[in-house]
């Protein structure tokens, strides 16, 4: 059931005419919902903090697929912002880092790659490039060090458990061996291409790698609101991310044309996520939002329009409330 809690601070429209805005709002927002054949989860609101906030199952855990991209890379601007990396230091690409079917692992096949932090980040958010987000979870020191991160910034219902290789070993049960033969293999087997767009129960419902939409969307807060120790660097992601390549269907499906977003995508089995910050026009002001699905059993397309729906509920709210 769609829930709205109105933060503290109000401007503009009274009150009492918001909460009517509100629940026709959350309405639309769980009727879109319906379309997704699965759970959905939606946590939005302004940037500043200002007036309410639209969600629903905003406290669920959800699986984060891609999207935990955003917690490596905040963790990675701590580091750079600590004085530990930088944006221009050089990484390696070990062989056995390699993940099928991303950019770098199908681009550059001969040994003896490097490439910067910078560049990492970049195919990493864009291309959710798995190869580039296993190299700098190690730079990161490792998916538990980015868990204590979100911790320490306060994001309550987000964690970080397994690298790339990790989440795809669980989800097509590939054993111990080594990663790409036995990525190579599952491939050949039958349904591998349907089981990567249905639903997983098993999967879908482990709390490891989730988030709750209120978490991310916490998170997009503290990181565009330039509260998190790497705030100087924020601006990094804010230019990254809106170049993303996998999203023209999901968060900037319905909007008008010429809207900036800046987001990113997750995608595995039932799981489709796209989660951002969406710019309103004529300087009104940001809003954070983030839309998880689970368990959709709808084709992928009906999936992303579910999102877009959301999307556009969210902006037109917003307009109206700004």
């Amino acid at each position: 059931m769609a829930t709205a809690l109105p933060f503290t601070r109000f401007k503009g429209a009274a009150a009492p005419e918001w909460f009517r805005l509100i629940e026709n709002a959350t309405a639309e927002i769980s009727r879109h919902s319906l379309g997704a054949e699965g759970v959905v989860g939606v946590a939005a609101w302004r940037l500043d903090g200002y007036g309410p906030a639209l969600l629903l199952n905003a406290e669920q855990p959800f699986p984060m697929a891609s999207t935990v991209k955003i917690a490596v890379a905040c963790r990675i601007l701590e580091r750079i912002a600590a004085g530990e990396l930088a944006l221009d230091h050089l990484l390696e690409i070990p062989e056995d880092m390699r993940v099928g079917g991303s950019l770098i692992a199908d681009r550059f096949i001969h040994p003896g790659i490097q490439l910067s932090v910078h560049n990492l980040l970049q195919v990493m958010l864009d291309e959710s490039d798995n190869t580039a987000t296993d190299v700098l979870i190690q730079a990161c020191g490792g998916v538990a060090a980015v868990t204590r991160s979100l911790e320490a910034w306060g994001v309550a219902g987000q964690r970080v458990d397994r690298d790339s290789r990790g989440i795809l070993r669980d989800f097509f049960e590939l054993g111990s061996g080594p990663f790409m033969n036995a990525m190579l293999e599952a491939q050949t087997r039958p349904g591998h291409v349907e089981r990567d767009r249905s639903p997983n129960p098993a999967f879908e419902d482990d709390l490891h790698d989730v988030s709750t939409p209120f978490a991310m969307s916490t998170l997009l807060a503290e990181l565009f609101g330039g509260r998190l120790p790497l705030a100087a660097l924020a601006t990094v992601l804010r230019d990254i991310m809106r170049a993303c390549r996998t999203s023209d269907t999901r968060l900037r499906g319905l909007l008008p044309p010429e809207t900036e977003v800046i987001d990113k995508t997750g995608t595995i089995g039932g799981v489709t996520n796209d989660v951002g910050l969406i710019v309103l026009p004529q300087g009104r002001g940001e809003i954070v939002i983030s839309v998880f699905i689970k368990k959709g059993c709808a084709p992928c397309e009906r999936r992303d329009r579910v999102i877009a729906e959301i999307a556009r509920t969210a902006y037109d709210f917003f307009l109206l409330v700004s």
